[in-house]
């Protein structure tokens, strides 16, 4: 395309007119923009001044999960029961007194028992309240709770149905 039909279809673009045929307008755009760019002024980017030493990565979009199946097909059970937590009840002649003195009975419970689980326990395996748990780790490594049972409850007959006594 020659240099005088260029200028021409610059000028029909401008006022508006189609250009003649196999002219194509993307020119005359390309040629408006190059020419506003020669008049404006170069910008430069501006260096970010740095005011601390630390660099911190930036932040990027966080996309919440959105699984397609769930990660485990049931729910899981409670592992610790009250069958669990109370193994065996203690039968020393200590744990003899305590019970016809103190109102306490004496078992040897789960390691990782807490005493609000090891009162539940008692209380759904006997029928019982307790009114405080006392729990030490023996040196063999076993736990044993002391249970406290309220003025209502007598141990003694507990343990009779038990079958310690």
């Amino acid at each position: 395309m020659a240099p005088k039909k260029k200028a021409a279809a610059a000028a029909a673009a401008e006022e508006g007119e189609k250009p003649e045929e196999g002219e194509k307008p993307k020119g005359a755009k390309k040629a408006a923009k190059a020419a506003k760019a020669v008049k404006k002024s170069v910008t430069r980017k501006v260096k970010k001044v740095r005011t601390n030493v630390h660099f911190f990565r930036p932040k990027t979009k966080i996309t919440p999960k959105n699984p397609k199946y769930p990660k485990k097909s049931t729910v899981g059970r409670e592992r610790m029961d009250k069958y669990r937590i109370i193994q065996c009840p203690v039968t020393t002649e200590s744990a003899m007194k305590k019970i016809e003195e103190i109102n306490t009975l004496v078992f040897l419970v789960d390691i990782r028992a807490t005493k609000l689980k090891i009162k539940e326990a008692v209380k759904q395996l006997y029928d019982v309240k307790c009114a405080k748990v006392n729990t030490l780790i023996r040196p063999d490594g076993r736990k044993k709770a002391y249970v406290h049972l309220t003025q209502d409850y007598d141990a003694l007959d507990v343990a009779n149905r038990i079958g310690i006594i």
